[in-house]
């Protein structure tokens, strides 16, 4: 028995996150499918997290367990040829039998695409959260040194999740920007459910000014999600990286 790990790239649009669902297309249905189709087995797919609907990844991991005589290496050819083009197996690999794509994981990286113009261009529309008027980027990244260091981010968190902790580490925020276009990166060794667009909404609305980037380290502290800002739209947010 192999334990095979795959680096799975995936445009999220048309999909109602990884996780399987009874009655909507899936990122983990669609792998788990070709899997077989190569296999001929029908298996466990175990994903580093899960990315809802309309998120995307340019480096999720997985992994899942085989009997199949396929070279470790040559899965993500073979799948390919199976998959969707909106999903891609970047490469695979036999990972040590103790390795878990989750369990395993030392930290992920997530980027988020904001695209500040009055007008949309249409080939950013599904990739980013069009934010049509003025946003003060310096003040959005002054603030965010705010999130930095270990906290309590239960305020960051939406409603419906079953985590038991609450505390996470953020190593580093960055920024960048290419006209229109700003990605903000994230670097932590875990992130709660919605964390991201929560931190990226109210760093949004900090650059707006409808909150005071001096009340950011309060908020952090109140671990009240009413006093943080909106959650900015799945389409912008990518996985980026696992880090083990």
């Amino acid at each position: 028995m192999k334990n095979i790990q795959m680096i799975i790239a995936y445009k999220g649009t048309r999909y109602a996150g990884w996780q399987r669902q009874p009655n909507a297309p899936t990122v983990e249905e669609a792998l788990t499918g070709a899997i077989k189709a190569v296999t001929g087995e029908t298996v466990t797919l175990y994903g580093s997290g899960r990315t809802d609907a309309g998120v995307h990844a340019l480096g999720q991991s997985a992994h899942f367990h085989t009997e199949s005589r396929v070279p470790p290496e040559r899965f993500a050819a073979a799948l390919n040829t199976r998959l969707p083009g909106d999903i891609r197996v970047l490469s695979s690999c036999e990972a040590p039998e103790g390795f878990h794509s989750r369990y395993s994981a030392k930290g992920k990286v997530y980027t988020y695409q904001l695209y500040l113009n009055p007008v949309l261009s249409p080939f950013y529309a599904e990739y980013s959260w069009h934010v049509n008027y003025p946003v003060d980027v310096s003040r959005m990244k002054a603030a965010s040194a705010a999130f930095l260091g270990e906290h309590d981010f239960c305020g960051f968190m939406a409603a419906g999740s079953s985590v038991r902790g609450t505390v996470r580490t953020i190593r580093a925020i960055t920024f960048e920007q290419e006209g229109a276009l700003l990605r903000i990166t994230y670097t932590g060794n875990g992130f709660l459910y919605n964390m991201v667009r929560i931190m990226t909404g109210t760093l949004a609305e900090i650059g707006m000014g409808r909150i005071k980037a001096e009340a950011l380290p309060g908020i952090i502290a109140s671990c009240d999600r009413k006093q943080a800002g909106m959650t900015a739209p799945p389409q912008g947010l990518f996985l980026r990286e696992v880090l083990y």
